[in-house]
C-alpha cells in the first residue's frame, strides 16, 4: 500500500506532464499502481498503525489504576505514587508518569494567593482539620511554623478545649521551642468573644490564656473571612489530606484493613520526618527541615517545670503498639514506598 506522500506524489507529477511510464519509474512502483490511483483520486492510502513500544512505566499501569481507584473521589499526588513504584523497581523517571496520571484526574479550578511571610520564630499557625475517609471521621491538629513550614500533626477525634491546649504543648515540646505568636482561627472553643475589648483585642478563654503565659507566647486571630492570613497551615492541610491521608487510607481499604485514628498517629511521625519535612517547599524553595534547623535557634526557650499536661481522655493519649488492630509490622509495610 502507497503512503500518502506517494499518493500526493503521483498527482503531482501527473498533473506536471509526466507519463505513467515515468511516474512509475521514479517512485520505484508499477505503472498499473499509478493508472489505478489516478482513475481513483478519492482513494487516500492510510498508515498502518505501529504498535506501542513498551516503556518502562507500563508494568507498573495496573498497580497505578488500582491506586487512583482506591483513592477516589480523592488524589493521589504523582510524587507519592512515584515513591512508592520507585520501591518497587520503577527506573523510568516522573515526566511519564504525570502524564499518564494526568489523564484520571479532573482539573482544579485557580485560586490565586497572597502571601504573607514573617521572620524566623515570629509565628506559629494553628488549626484543626476534618478528616473524612471510608465512614471514619476525625480530627486532625495541625501547627505550621510560618517561617519554616515545619509542621507537628496529632489526630483525635474530637475538637475539645482540651484538644487545643494539648496540641499546643505537643507541638512545642516538637519543634523545641516556642514562638512569639500563635495564630488561631475563630475558634469558639478557645475564643470566647472577638473583640470585647476593642478591634483587634479578643476575649480568650482562661485556660488558653493561663497556656500562654506559661509558654510566653501572645494569642493572635484571624480576621473574619481572611482565612488566607492564616494560608500557610490551610495549605498544609490539603497536603496532608492528599500525600499522606489519601495514600494510607487506600492502602488500608487494599488489605481489607481498618483506617482510624491509632493507624493514623501511628504512621504520622515518620511520614513527616521522612517525606513531608524533607520535600522542597513550592514557596520557600527549600526543604522545612533545612529551615527547621535555622529557626530553632529563634524560638523562645521551653518552660523548665511543665505544669500544664493536657491529656484528653482516650483520645489523645500515645497508642499503645498492641493496642493497634494489627502488628505495626503490617501497617509499616503499607507505606513502604512513602517514607
Amino acid at each position: 500500500m502507497l503512503t500518502q506522500e506517494q499518493l500526493v506524489d503521483i498527482h503531482v507529477l501527473y498533473r506536471q506532464g509526466m507519463t505513467q511510464r515515468e511516474i512509475a519509474r521514479r517512485l520505484g512502483i508499477s505503472r498499473n499502481t499509478v493508472k489505478n490511483y489516478l482513475s481513483r483520486p478519492a482513494v487516500t492510502p492510510s498508515y498502518a498503525k505501529r504498535e506501542a513500544s513498551p516503556t518502562k512505566l507500563q508494568p507498573y499501569e495496573t498497580y497505578l489504576k488500582a491506586r487512583i481507584k482506591a483513592a477516589e473521589p480523592n488524589w493521589i499526588p504523582a510524587t507519592v505514587l512515584y515513591r512508592e513504584i520507585e520501591a518497587q523497581g520503577y527506573s523510568g523517571g516522573m515526566t511519564q508518569l504525570r502524564q499518564f496520571v494526568a489523564s484520571f484526574k479532573k482539573p482544579a479550578p485557580n485560586d490565586p494567593v497572597v502571601r504573607f511571610e514573617t521572620q524566623p520564630g515570629e509565628q506559629l499557625q494553628v488549626d484543626f482539620t476534618n478528616i473524612n475517609r471510608n465512614r471514619q471521621r476525625f480530627k486532625g491538629f495541625v501547627a505550621t511554623l510560618s517561617y519554616s513550614r515545619a509542621t507537628f500533626v496529632h489526630f483525635s477525634t474530637h475538637e475539645r478545649q482540651e484538644d487545643w491546649l494539648y496540641g499546643l504543648e505537643e507541638a512545642f515540646n516538637f519543634f523545641g521551642g516556642v514562638t512569639q505568636h500563635v495564630l488561631f482561627d475563630n475558634a469558639k472553643t478557645i475564643m470566647i468573644e472577638r473583640d470585647a475589648y476593642g478591634m483587634g483585642h479578643h476575649r480568650w478563654n482562661s485556660s488558653l490564656l493561663d497556656l500562654a503565659n506559661h509558654y510566653g507566647f501572645q494569642p493572635r486571630a484571624c480576621r473574619p473571612y481572611r482565612a488566607r492570613t492564616k494560608g500557610k497551615v490551610e495549605r498544609f492541610n490539603s497536603y496532608l489530606k492528599s500525600s499522606f491521608i489519601t495514600p494510607l487510607a487506600a492502602s488500608m481499604k487494599q488489605h481489607g484493613l481498618r483506617f482510624d485514628v491509632s493507624v493514623a498517629n501511628a504512621h504520622i511521625g515518620a511520614w513527616l520526618e521522612h517525606v513531608a519535612h524533607q520535600r522542597l517547599h513550592g514557596t520557600t524553595g527549600e526543604k522545612p527541615q533545612v529551615l527547621l534547623d535555622k529557626e530553632r535557634f529563634d524560638l523562645q526557650a521551653l518552660p523548665i517545670r511543665e505544669a500544664f499536661r493536657h491529656l484528653p481522655d482516650s483520645i489523645s493519649r500515645p497508642t499503645p503498639i498492641e493496642s493497634l488492630q494489627h502488628p505495626l509490622s503490617v501497617y509499616d509495610s503499607l507505606l513502604e514506598g512513602q517514607q
